[in-house]
């Protein structure tokens, strides 16, 4: 299980990012600062950074700068809602493993994850399927099976599906499926995750995604 530095001063995305990572297997830890950051990576074992860029006190660019001065060499993705070349182009001068711009879609964070953690031999398996009773989903080609039947999904269709294969039997929330499939930015008032989950079972079937009432949705 690899564990994660989120250094991230915004609570609403650390608190996004650290449920989303728990959830999907990682062990997340979040501090709020540059300086707090360089103690526990100096301290701790963590196999990768979530580093921002807008930190208080030294910013993300000083602190990726002092962890590669140091000879550190654990991937570093930078966050940030600085979009531009420049700041995209120092970030890499400067080390980083990766850099992701705000608002971003938590599949793609995820998905960049595994990347530079195998690229650093963190993590050796790569996954290619996900399976549950006779639903499966192919992580390459993104196609969904149930028994014989094999269909295409659409880029949301295989992102939802893929949150409720990595959960089987686990309630997820309206709130969840938003956050991971749409993004923390999305409009919470949204019904966009009904929709959705409806396209879905009229591709898998109604019976393999059961509502609870209140609560969200399961895949069974």
């Amino acid at each position: 299980m690899s564990s994660i530095l989120i250094v991230e001063d915004e609570k609403r995305i650390s608190s996004f990012i650290e449920k989303g990572l728990a959830a999907a297997g990682y062990t997340p830890t979040v501090v709020a600062n540059g300086l707090d950051a360089l103690d526990y990576v100096a301290t701790g074992s963590f196999d990768l950074v979530l580093l921002d860029v807008g930190l208080p006190g030294i910013d993300g660019f000083a602190v990726l700068r002092r962890l590669r001065e140091s000879g550190e060499t654990m991937p570093i993705i930078m966050l940030t809602a600085r979009t531009s070349v420049d700041d995209t182009v120092a970030g890499l001068d400067g080390g980083a493993n990766d850099y992701l711009p705000k608002p971003f879609k938590f599949d793609e964070l995820v998905a960049r994850i595994r990347l530079r953690l195998r690229e650093s031999g963190q993590q050796t398996t790569i996954e290619t399927a996900l399976r549950h009773g006779e639903v499966s989903l192919d992580l390459k080609t993104r196609r969904v099976s149930v028994g014989e039947r094999s269909m295409d999904l659409s880029a949301r269709e295989f992102a939802l599906a893929e949150q409720f294969l990595r959960h089987p039997e686990q309630v997820l929330s309206r709130e969840q499926l938003l956050s991971r499939v749409w993004g923390f930015d999305f409009d919470p008032g949204s019904n966009v995750v009904d929709v959705y989950v409806r396209y879905l079972r009229g591709k898998i079937g109604a019976e393999h995604i059961e509502t609870v009432r209140g609560m969200g949705y399961r895949l069974v």
